[in-house]
């Protein structure tokens, strides 16, 4: 039996790789966002989550802020659609912590670092908040650059 669950695994496998190429065949972009209720957001932020979603870097820039949980929720959000543009053109795992949003000055143009050694795309990324609500898109250019 399990044999016959782990084919059906591959086989499922098989056909997602399959039309992940056929969507992304002559596409040179790929676009991810997300869209976050702060309110929700922070009835549910906790230290597990800071600590399995954030990097130092990222806590040290939300950290210095008053309103430091819309900090949280926007890098959040920001995490939440390059992931799903990557995946988009990357199946392979990748976990949170592999996403890095840098912001060189407060309110700066936020920059995406992805530890993976095989990465080498460009990614824009926007974030935006009003009121109650956080949002984030990525945009990935496709086209490989050179390491």
């Amino acid at each position: 039996m399990a044999a016959l669950i782990l084919w059906g695994l591959a086989l499922m496998e098989n056909e997602l790789l399959k039309t992940l190429n056929e969507i992304t065949t002559g596409k040179t972009f790929a676009v991810g966002n997300d869209l976050v209720f702060v309110p929700d957001f922070i009835a549910s932020f906790n230290d597990l989550f800071k600590k399995k979603v954030y990097i130092v870097g990222e806590i040290v820039y939300c950290e210095q802020f008053d309103d430091f949980l819309l900090r949280y929720a926007s890098t959040w959000a920001a995490k939440e659609a390059v992931y799903k543009a990557i995946k988009q053109v990357d199946p392979s795992p990748l976990g949170w912590k592999k996403i890095e949003i840098v912001r060189n000055k407060i309110a700066g143009e936020p920059q995406v670092i992805i530890h993976k050694e095989t990465f080498n795309l460009k990614i824009s990324l926007t974030i935006s908040h009003d009121g109650d609500y956080v949002w984030a898109a990525a945009f990935i250019d496709t086209k490989p650059t050179a390491p």
